[in-house]
């Protein structure tokens, strides 16, 4: 017996299944592909978009290292260039030789005035001296003398008038408080005549007021009219024409070069005759003559 099959198909019901098969396929197919689209377009944009927030994010990390580096950079606030110590140096960007011309300049108790000879002194590039200059401070003094003398000229002072020796105070054991007495001196400046009175052991001469940094002339004749100098610091004067080249450097503002020109000076006269010959010494420092004279002495 013959079983008939039930999935017989005639020609044309085959060619219809085989029709809907394929566009069953074609639809899938469309499908997979634009959900594919789809996803390839949101990821790109998903990647657009984090892109985007990285670059935020990144720009934000460099605004505040800037921030930060700002921040940790040492702050200059004005100062006065006479001053300025190794460390201060250092960590204003001076080479090693450039602190050392400025503090050997300092030693001889010389003192900068302007950013002209502030250069001179310690040979600094232009351009560091351009990022400096602007936060240095000098004394109103010397910025401003004009004003500064018309303010004393001004101004009357009680002590103006001068006493006898036996009236004046000892300059030697005088107090910030008495210092300050004075027309023109302030809790600086008494300090520092203070500072330089101990660090010289006492006074010799007031000609040594001179010395001290910010003294003006006319507060300087002030000084002389209240004070004077009753116990003088005792100095062990050298002979100028007996001393050696090693003795001479042990006065201020002599070096070896100076010493030298000035022992070859008194070979070529057979001796000094006076102390007042030195002035005609090769690059002897005129300025400081007073100063120097204090500690020689002839025969």
């Amino acid at each position: 017996m013959q079983i008939k099959s039930h999935f017989q198909f005639s020609k044309q019901q085959r060619n219809g299944i085989f029709l809907l098969l394929l566009l069953i396929t074609i639809f899938q197919c469309a499908y997979f592909f634009t959900e594919a689209n789809l996803a390839n377009d949101s990821l790109e944009k998903e990647m657009a978009l984090n892109s985007q927030d990285l670059y935020v994010f990144e720009t934000e990390i460099e605004a505040l290292k800037k921030i930060r580096t700002e921040a940790s950079k040492p702050k200059i606030y004005p100062f006065n260039p006479n001053f300025i110590t190794d460390f201060k140096g250092y960590s204003l960007g001076m080479t090693t030789k450039e602190i050392d011309r400025l503090l050997y300049y300092r030693k001889q108790s010389k003192w900068i005035n302007s950013v002209k000879e502030f250069q001179k002194v310690t040979k600094v590039s232009d351009s560091l001296l351009a990022i400096l200059s602007p936060n240095f401070k000098f004394p109103e003094w010397v910025t401003n003398p004009k004003k500064f003398n018309n303010s004393y000229s001004k101004t009357k002072n009680k002590n103006s008038t001068p006493k006898s020796f036996e009236e004046k105070i000892d300059l030697n054991t005088a107090t910030a408080f008495q210092l300050k007495k004075v027309n023109g001196i302030g809790d600086k400046l008494s300090q520092r005549i203070i500072k330089y009175r101990n660090k010289q052991k006492g006074f010799h001469n007031t000609i040594e007021l001179q010395e001290v940094y910010g003294l003006s002339s006319e507060v300087i004749i002030k000084i002389k009219n209240q004070f004077s100098i009753k116990s003088p610091r005792v100095i062990n004067k050298i002979n100028l024409n007996l001393s050696t080249r090693d003795e001479l450097v042990t006065i201020r503002y002599i070096d070896y070069d100076i010493a030298f020109n000035i022992i070859e000076e008194r070979t070529l006269r057979g001796g000094y005759k006076s102390i007042e010959d030195l002035k005609k010494v090769k690059d002897f420092p005129l300025n400081k003559f007073e100063i120097i004279k204090l500690y020689l002495q002839l025969d």
